[in-house]
């Protein structure tokens, strides 16, 4: 890129929520983000970043992962590093979702939770997924590199009713249910 640009660079994606009550199987939230290539942004991602992994070339990590909210702070911390992906990848979809081992768990069903997106000390986005309380995944933020090679922003929680291995093959989907 030349000249003055405002483009996103590096952003993190944190997630928080307070543990389940005593007694009661914990809460395992999960960041997670899809990569795309530039043709095909809208079907299967060329990647997946989540607990245990990060992207081939190491731009995208997650820096934190809790299994039952009983982190300090945030509880999950991703950092994409938008400014070092390669020039192929022209989207990348970032999603929560809840792990359903112990029985059907939605967003309502989550003690606080709560995401903020942030770019440096500039928070870009902040959500209690109030608005998809049925929903057992979420995405909540996609960016896409425009025709100058900046990434842009585009905030917004979009709810999913589907497990973690099915949330991660319909994230990317251009229509959100």
């Amino acid at each position: 890129m030349s000249g003055f640009s405002k483009a996103i660079r590096k952003v993190e994606v944190a997630l928080k929520w307070d543990p389940s009550p005593a007694g009661l199987p914990p809460t395992d939230l999960d960041i997670v983000a899809a990569a795309f290539e530039s043709g095909d942004p809208y079907g299967a991602p060329a990647y997946l970043v989540h607990f245990d992994s990060r992207s081939p070339d190491g731009t995208i990590f997650l820096n934190r992962d809790s299994t039952d909210g009983k982190g300090f702070g945030w509880d999950e911390v991703m950092t994409l590093e938008l400014d070092r992906l390669n020039s192929g990848y022209t989207r990348v979809v970032v999603g929560v979702v809840i792990q359903q081992q112990t029985g059907h768990r939605a967003f309502v069903d989550v003690l606080s939770p709560a995401m903020r997106i942030r770019e440096g000390y500039t928070v870009l986005a902040e959500d209690d997924f109030g608005s998809v309380p049925g929903a057992t995944a979420a995405t909540i933020a996609e960016f896409v590199r425009d025709a100058s090679g900046g990434w842009t922003f585009h905030a917004g929680v979009h709810g999913f009713d589907e497990d973690p291995a099915t949330f991660t093959r319909v994230m990317g989907r251009a229509e959100q249910p």
